[in-house]
């Protein structure tokens, strides 16, 4: 999972702070590095390294960086290493001076790396998906403008929407995309399942409309632009320096199945996607969940409702309201200690749980306690959760997870580990509540959950991908010995 922003603006402007600006607001979708590349009409500045958006530019940088068309990115990593060498955008000089940032898995990496090779004499340097799904667009750039000369000016609308048109036939997995033409503009795309979220939107300035294309419409709403519409799935949209756009669907085969974990943990909940709106999305969640508690524990006594921070307090509000119990605040966060879900290895995420969270006592003590929070994956946070509840004196700790219990790999993006290390892994709900020491547990059912994202939102959506839940791979051929080599990569011994 990263982040993405793209923004072609005003030719007067220097877009270098701008861009900044979005990558602060979609930090949360990655803390392992972050990069800009900016182009003006022929050259290109960039900077790209390891660590938060604030750690990585300073002042000087953002002067260094100008040029009024530029790409973002934050990284989270999933497979593939997290050098330095990795953070994006990435750029290669053929055709013309391509970059491009990247968010999603392609699951035929080593597939497209071969034809890069074998056809177009490309050589990838990362073991990055994303360095070869650029490679792949410049050589299909380059291949639809067939040895025609004039340069930048011989490349056309329609040579990118050619370019795109073979990538979607060629590529399987999930990608967002913001791609940019030196001197000649910006490129967003998105895979046939729009799996991953891309949106669009714009400012008038001085009678020149600017464009920016990002992962949440969160970043456009902190930037002062008008949110226009998502990107759709199979779309191809450009935009030239000169603020002219135009678009294609580039792909036959469309289906619109958009990651449902988007909506129960990584995207902020100020944010609409593919129409849905995510605040909207977790207090359905938290409504379900009571619906359940109130059928299967009438009885339940519970005294109040304590989220985890941040993400689960939306499905708890609700929760708690619809169960008509106290809604109470027991969890203080660390602001400054990072998502957990998202840092590389087993050992820090550990260390870290006891650094983010610390508890009121007085909120717990002599209580029947019910926590929610919006997933649960390998346990161990809710597990030390739990023991801080009843170290702080609670008499009875109940357990809510938002979502189902996570029994698969997902492959489109996200870094799930390997299935083993998840906490339901043959287990049953009964034994998952055990092991992480709750008295009872209640996971959100499926239905429900696909229930609840789709009432917040409009009905163009076919389906979600619910591939961490049910095992279905919407986008690609995805088989054993590919699930085997994923896991190889993600589990926590290979990453240690």
């Amino acid at each position: 999972m990263c982040g993405i922003i793209g923004l072609v603006g005003h030719p007067d402007t220097q877009v270098g702070k701008t861009l900044y600006d979005g990558l602060l607001v979609l930090q949360h979708r990655g803390q392992d590095a972050a990069g800009i590349v900016i182009s003006d009409s022929s050259n290109i500045s960039h900077r790209r390294a390891n660590g938060l958006v604030r750690d990585v530019f300073r002042l000087r940088h953002i002067k260094a960086l100008e040029g009024s068309m530029g790409l973002g990115h934050v990284r989270y990593p999933t497979a593939g290493s997290s050098s330095a060498a990795e953070a994006q955008p990435f750029y290669t000089n053929s055709p013309f001076g391509v970059s491009l940032a990247h968010n999603g898995n392609l699951t035929n990496q080593n597939e497209i790396i071969d034809r890069l090779l074998e056809r177009d004499h490309r050589r990838i340097n990362t073991s990055s998906d994303s360095e070869a799904l650029l490679n792949l667009f410049a050589a299909e750039i380059q291949r639809s403008i067939n040895g025609r000369r004039g340069g930048l000016d011989a490349l056309s609308e329609e040579d990118v929407f050619k370019a795109v048109t073979a990538i979607n036939q060629t590529v399987e997995g999930s990608y967002s995309v913001v791609a940019m033409i030196t001197g000649w503009g910006m490129v967003a795309f998105r895979d046939p399942h729009g799996i991953r979220p891309l949106c669009i939107g714009s400012c008038d300035i001085d009678g020149f409309t600017e464009t920016v294309v990002a992962s949440e419409s969160v970043a456009m709403k902190a930037l002062g632009f008008e949110t226009e519409r998502d990107v759709a799935p199979g779309e191809a949209v450009v935009v030239r320096m000169d603020g002219s756009r135009s678009s294609q669907i580039c792909s036959n085969n469309v289906s619109h199945n958009p990651c449902i974990f988007e909506y129960v943990y990584f995207a902020r909940p100020d944010s609409r996607i593919d129409g849905v709106s995510v605040h909207g999305a977790r207090l359905a969640m938290g409504a379900k969940l009571a619906d359940r508690i109130s059928n299967e524990y009438p009885e339940h006594a519970i005294d109040c409702v304590i989220p985890v921070p941040d993400s689960g307090r939306i499905a708890a509000l609700e929760l708690a309201r619809e169960l008509g119990v106290a809604y109470r605040e027991g969890f203080v966060k660390n602001r400054y200690i990072g998502r957990t879900f998202i840092m590389p290895g087993q050992a820090i995420r550990k260390d870290s749980v006891r650094k983010k969270l610390n508890t009121i006592r007085h909120e717990f003590e002599g209580r029947n306690v019910l926590i929610v929070d919006d997933s649960i994956v390998r346990g161990n946070t809710s597990r030390r959760i739990v023991e801080m509840a009843r170290e702080a004196g609670a008499k009875k700790v109940y357990f809510a997870s938002a979502a189902p219990a996570v029994v698969h790999p997902n492959v489109y993006g996200i870094d799930m580990p390997a299935k083993h290390e998840y906490v339901a892994h043959n287990r049953t709900t009964e034994e998952v509540g055990q092991a992480i020491g709750a008295d009872w547990l209640m996971y959100q059912n499926l239905d429900d959950l696909v229930e609840s994202c789709l009432g917040a939102g409009d009905s163009r959506i076919a389906n979600f991908d619910c591939s961490c839940f049910d095992g279905r791979y919407v986008a690609g051929s995805i088989d054993q010995d590919y699930l085997e080599s994923l896991e190889a990569k993600r589990k926590d011994s290979a990453k240690a």
